[in-house]
């Protein structure tokens, strides 16, 4: 049987690559939930809105409901402080919390219990007490417990390093050498009995709020960085995915910046090369032996905005036209095909309408499209399409603005072009 497991909160960057990274396996059932609802409740099918938030007086009895109600097996926290308050509470739940040990989400929340647990085995930023140590400007500062970039900034003088703390009165903040060279993830992988599976460095090429949104393979290092992942693996004891960045001092030497007990967002580039991270952190939860075997090839992962609709109607029929449409310029719209698949799946029957000119039979048997039709109208004589929509609730897809207007004033039913599919995928 599929193992169920609830992902919170389901709409963070690190939410999302879980639903790309596991929404195929027959081996798990994803839930989503979440505190604000988000572009999670539009990615997970099986969506939980309304959660208190995970520090609430009332977080655990609500959460147990959802865990009984749902048929809950595991959790999967996607933040580090959200980790730490399910992993205090999983024995209380009776579920398993997929990834590292209290012991190592702990030490891996504050930067400061992590340069302090490798202290003099893996070379840290300098850090300074106060302004007063500070030797010379500018310097980095950040919250200790944080991710991305998030209240950090660089302080290029005195007055603005006081106003920059200033602001975050009340928040435990650090005063670090500022590191201007290149940086670096490395993405790893420890299985239950502690054994590093797997370390793979990736440059942070292109960085967007503290989050790698260009990212490819990196050589350089590599033997350091292979020293720096077995010693704090050793150290921390993390399980299941988890990573460190690097950056390089002004002497061009690498730095440690964080260690994360979970898998970065971008570590989507490792499943590009056959190591799904996110994957091996459930089945290891679950006590399931795991291999490793990455693909070499070139590889890139660029990432931006993605769009995501909820159109809200009922329809039973898809009329789809073929040239320019289903077909352009000769090669398969497969983003339109995708649609049509996941309409049959849905229990919908699709019908052609085209005036192709031509042999339809021929041309449909080499865009390999025959079987995807329930019924087929070949128009040439000049009919309207409109005249051929018979069955309904119905929606009609065509390239051509004249052919949509005159369905949709006569059948009154939605028209989309081919730029539209999107929105109904």
């Amino acid at each position: 049987m599929s193992k169920r497991i609830l992902v919170f909160p389901c709409g963070s960057e690190i939410g999302l690559e879980i639903h790309r990274a596991l929404r195929y396996s027959t081996h798990f059932d994803l839930v989503g939930a979440s505190s604000v609802d988000d572009h999670g409740r539009f990615v997970y099918e099986n969506y939980v809105g309304g959660l208190p938030l995970h520090d609430s007086p009332d977080f655990a009895a609500r959460l147990a409901e959802i865990i009984q109600a749902q048929q809950i097996d595991a959790l999967y926290p996607t933040m580090d402080v959200v980790a730490e308050t399910l992993q205090n509470l999983a024995e209380h739940l009776g579920v398993r919390v997929i990834g590292s040990p209290p012991d190592a989400t702990r030490l891996c929340a504050s930067k400061t219990l992590t340069y302090d647990t490798l202290h003099g085995l893996v070379p840290t930023p300098a850090r300074y007490p106060g302004l007063a140590a500070v030797p010379a400007y500018p310097v980095f500062i950040k919250p200790d417990r944080g991710y991305g970039s998030r209240h950090a900034a660089r302080a290029d003088n005195a007055d603005d390093a006081a106003a920059l703390l200033a602001r975050h009165a009340g928040r435990d903040m650090l005063i670090l050498e500022y590191l201007p060279g290149r940086e670096w993830t490395i993405d790893c992988f420890s299985d239950r009995h502690g054994s590093l599976l797997f370390h793979a460095a990736r440059g942070r090429d292109r960085v967007s709020n503290g989050i790698s949104v260009n990212t490819s393979p990196s050589t350089e290092f590599i033997e350091l960085f292979a020293d720096w992942a077995g010693i704090i693996n050793q150290r921390l004891r993390p399980r299941g995915a988890w990573f460190f960045q690097a950056k390089l001092d002004h002497a061009g030497r690498p730095r440690l910046l964080e260690v994360a007990a979970r898998f970065a967002g971008s570590s989507a580039l490792q499943r590009g090369l056959g190591v799904n991270l996110p994957l091996l952190s459930a089945f290891d939860a679950f006590d399931w032996p795991v291999s490793i075997a990455a693909n070499d090839y070139p590889i890139e992962l660029d990432r931006a905005l993605d769009n995501r609709f909820r159109i809200r109607f009922d329809y039973r029929h898809v009329y789809v036209d073929l040239d320019d449409c289903l077909l352009i310029r000769g090669r398969v719209n497969t983003v339109l095909l995708a649609f049509l698949y996941k309409a049959i799946d849905d229990g919908c029957t699709i019908t052609l309408l085209t005036r192709h000119a031509g042999d339809l039979n021929a041309t449909l048997r080499h865009a390999r499209l025959e079987a995807v039709f329930d019924r087929i109208t070949h128009i040439i004589d000049g009919g309207l399409k409109s005249d051929h929509i018979d069955r309904l609730p119905a929606i009609f897809i065509d390239d051509s603005f004249r052919e949509r207007e005159a369905v949709a004033r006569q059948r009154g039913i939605p028209v989309f072009s081919p730029d539209m599919i999107e929105a109904l995928s």
